[in-house]
């Protein structure tokens, strides 16, 4: 990349009323590799495979995953054009204060930052669950929740000492989640015996719950907390070179690539199969469950080669962990610089050394440990973070629509754009990405609807009682809401 871009961004970030703090030294590469890195195929693909198939069967893979990914890909779209307007740390926050006013920015930040905090509980913990049989480690309740904090712990310190390092690590994740997709995908085709090709349009309820269309649909929790944290190249648009083009590009990048290699997986695990119920079922001598991608691998390839290939998928988990640290943190550091949150002071604080939010930081990485501990199970914290992150994509999705409808010239200001298809991209993936929501907070995930609801009802009580007297957005966001003719701006 050519020198002048780094001055030119500064100069753009300054049209926002922000200087340049955090260090500008990413590259189109590694800006793609953070939401990919929180994609993260290995985590939430394998993570939730179990669940998947218990709702939907064999057919959950073969046609929920492109399903999930299709309708992804419109609303990462619609947020990209969004970045390219408003490329700035806050993300979906920013764009939300200057397409609505302060309120809306303010929910849609605070959505932002639980959705993240909740998922980064589930990647790390999920990690552990991985990590713990390779290592011949018990996986009890205790050494999965002390391997879950040690991780957590690794990711708050590589994250305070330098964006340099994450980015490196970042391009690294890229590698080893294609790689370790290959390495799986290679052996289970020519080591494991495999069912037969019409085994992928199995459609099996085997828990049970209601019809078999309804149980489908729950099963796209596990595409769709696949696909959350690919708003991370929005959030890095601070320390990205000309972000106008390359933060877009990264989102949609990240999930398109994301859709065909984890299909590739999807699509290879699920035929290397044996007995539904046995890979559902399995437990280990201490009566543990294992999670379903292992005992299909451990079935498929050996114990040997199957414990292998779940290490290497716990060491992509442990990058999609890393990232979301990073991407979770740039939330709250741009919501405290904003005076936003309490302890704002604190919370904006950046290491002079190391050019990193090292306050932010360490308070997502606490949040998520009590998160765990607050949710208990892999399913509800995944469907928390699913719904509030996708609640915080489509409000902004949702304001950006109203917006052009009635003129607003914000379009203009994207470099990335969708130009005359915007309107029914934007339609299609609100009406898609809502319904969506609605599915994953019904039974067995009704734990995770009350404690949004209760988050949401805190937060509409804080925000009517104190912030709104205090909190007025940035001045450029109150700038942009007028002329967009945002009420409460």
């Amino acid at each position: 990349m050519t020198e002048p871009f780094p001055s030119r961004d500064v100069q753009d970030l300054g049209r926002f009323g922000y200087a340049q703090e955090l260090f500008r030294s990413m590259g189109g590469f590694s800006n793609f590799a953070i939401s990919f890195s929180i994609i993260s195929i290995l985590t939430g693909a394998v993570t939730l495979y179990g669940y998947g198939l218990e709702m939907g069967g064999p057919l959950e893979m073969t046609l929920g995953w492109p399903v999930a990914t299709l309708f992804t890909l419109l609303l990462a779209s619609s947020m990209a054009e969004l970045c390219s307007a408003y490329p700035t740390s806050g993300a979906m926050y920013h764009w939300a204060a200057a397409l609505g006013g302060p309120a809306s920015g303010w929910f849609v930040a605070w959505l932002n930052i639980v959705g993240l905090i909740a998922a980064l509980a589930g990647i790390n913990f999920s990690c552990a669950q991985f990590v713990l049989p390779f290592l011949g480690i018990t996986a009890s309740a205790t050494n999965v929740f002390l391997m879950f904090g040690f991780t957590l712990l690794g990711h708050g310190l590589i994250n305070h000492y330098g964006v340099r390092l994450v980015a490196l690590l970042n391009n690294t994740s890229v590698v080893v989640h294609i790689a370790g997709v290959v390495a799986i995908v290679s052996l289970v085709y020519w080591f494991a015996p495999l069912q037969p090709v019409k085994f992928l349009t199995t459609a099996g309820n085997f828990n049970g719950r209601g019809p078999y269309t309804w149980a489908f649909l729950l099963g796209l929790l596990q595409a769709h907390w696949t696909y959350t944290g690919f708003d991370g190249s929005a959030h890095m648009a601070e320390e990205t070179r000309d972000p106008r083009r390359t933060a877009p590009w990264g989102m949609v990048i990240a999930v398109a690539v994301s859709g065909v290699v984890g299909y590739m997986l999807l699509i290879a695990l699920t035929l290397a199969i044996r007995s539904i119920p046995e890979v559902l079922g399995a437990k280990d001598p201490q009566g543990n469950s294992i999670p379903a991608a292992i005992v299909i691998l451990q079935t498929a390839l050996g114990a040997k080669y199957g414990n292998t290939m779940a290490a290497l998928a716990s060491i992509a988990m442990w990058f999609c962990g890393l990232s979301c640290v990073t991407s979770a943190s740039r939330a709250v550091y741009s919501l405290a610089r904003d005076r936003g949150m309490p302890f704002a002071g604190l919370m904006q604080r950046v290491n002079t050394k190391h050019g990193t939010p090292s306050a932010a930081i360490w308070a997502v990485v606490v949040a998520s440990l009590l998160a765990m501990v607050w949710t208990g199970a892999v399913p509800i914290v995944t469907s928390l973070s699913t719904v509030a992150l996708y609640l915080a994509y489509v409000i902004p999705v949702a304001l950006g629509l109203r917006a052009r409808l009635r003129g607003s010239s914000w379009p203009g200001l994207a470099i990335w754009t969708l130009g005359r298809w915007g309107v029914p991209v934007n339609c299609i993936a609100l009406f898609y990405t809502s319904f969506i929501c609605f599915v994953l907070i019904m039974p067995p995930n009704e734990l995770a609807a009350k404690t949004l609801g209760g988050v949401l009802a805190v937060l509409a009580a804080i925000y009517l009682f104190e912030v709104r007297h205090k909190y007025k957005s940035p001045e450029w966001a109150r700038e942009q809401a007028a002329n967009n003719g945002a009420a409460g701006a």
